[in-house]
């Protein structure tokens, strides 16, 4: 073992050959001059030095050299990161909304037909009517929301906004009789006769032969406007012999026109057993409840409600005309309590 000349041991790596050295590094070279300077080994680091008089030297390390670091790196990468947010921000919602948003429609659709049921249901038209205006405000070019809606209007007492949604529908379905039955009775309620039955005749024209119901609208179409009352009664006869049994609806109707054709004490045995069938068919409804859909069945309710006070109506007006006073009113007074109102379409 070797020591320096202050007496700390040399480890044998930085041993030289040269005995002399007092120090880790090769011996200084001297210039010309007289200066002094190390000379650095492969690989390492230059140390300078100080005179041969100065403090030991201690020549050169060759521990790998230290990283470079550029400053420009971390704004670099926050641009790169700023140019991506920025191009998912215009990319995603051009790729994904267009991909959502009927999905999203008919969500807020069906939401806001349940809702319109629900109020409908419990006798708010004008919360309903909110609902569905929602509905068409996020899918307008539909024929059945449309429908619904002048439906809703026309009970609202807003046959001119009827009119306008019963129109649209038409243009969308130009060759189905599902908005130009709406659109016969709105123009009923507006009084255009001639509108009202070239409607009801296009619903005839696109149905089955003989359908019920198409036979059924044109006659009552008839029968308010107070035309072709004979062909009117030869429509309801042929829709009640093609339907399934008298419906309460259909015998309604008879008993109307029989009424209008003087025929009063017939149009009486028409109107009862019309407003029994309609009496029994609410029984049933009641008795369904626990079993069906709660609104479905006050929905049903509702109509059926609106049907007795046009069939009280028109029994009261029968027995008017037959002589029977005390009966008359208290139908027409019933009819009243029960929502008839020929400004609403129920008429």
């Amino acid at each position: 073992m070797r020591f320096d000349r202050d007496g700390f041991p040399i480890p044998a790596e930085f041993e030289r050959p040269n005995d002399d050295l007092d120090g880790f590094g090769p011996p200084p070279r001297r210039d010309p001059g007289g200066r002094s300077s190390a000379a650095p080994q492969a690989g390492g680091r230059k140390v300078s030095s100080s005179g041969a008089d100065g403090p030991p030297r201690f020549g050169t390390l060759t521990d790998p050299a230290p990283r470079q670091f550029r400053a420009e790196e971390p704004p670099l990468r926050r641009k790169r990161f700023s140019l991506l947010v920025l191009v998912a921000l215009v990319l995603l919602p051009a790729v994904v909304i267009p991909e959502l948003l009927p999905f999203v429609r008919d969500v807020v659709v069906e939401w806001s037909l349940q809702e319109a049921a629900s109020r409908e249901a419990q006798g708010d038209v004008v919360g309903a009517l909110g609902a569905v205006e929602r509905a068409v405000a996020w899918h307008a070019e539909d024929a059945d929301l449309l429908i619904r809606r002048g439906h809703l209007r026309l009970q609202n007492r807003d046959p001119a906004g009827a009119i306008l949604d019963a129109d649209r529908a038409v243009t969308l379905e130009p060759l189905t009789p599902r908005a130009r039955r709406l659109r016969a009775l709105v123009h009923t309620v507006l009084e255009r006769p001639d509108e009202a039955l070239a409607d009801a005749e296009a619903v005839v024209g696109m149905s089955v032969p003989g359908d019920p119901e198409s036979l059924n609208l044109r006659a009552y179409t008839r029968a308010q406007l107070k035309r072709d009352l004979p062909e009117a009664l030869a429509d309801i006869e042929l829709a009640i012999e093609r339907g399934a049994g008298e419906l309460p609806e259909h015998l309604d109707t008879r008993g109307y026109i029989l009424h209008l054709l003087g025929r009063h004490h017939e149009a009486i045995d028409d109107l009862n057993r019309a407003i029994d069938g309609m009496q029994a068919l609410r029984g049933r409804l009641e008795l369904s409840r626990g079993r069906a859909d709660p609104i479905e069945i006050d929905l049903r309710l509702r109509v059926a409600d609106q049907g007795l006070a046009v069939m009280h109506h028109h029994r009261g007006e029968a027995c008017a005309a037959a002589g029977f006073e005390g009966q008359a009113r208290q139908d027409l007074d019933l009819a009243a309590r029960l929502g008839f109102d020929p400004t609403r379409g129920v008429f």
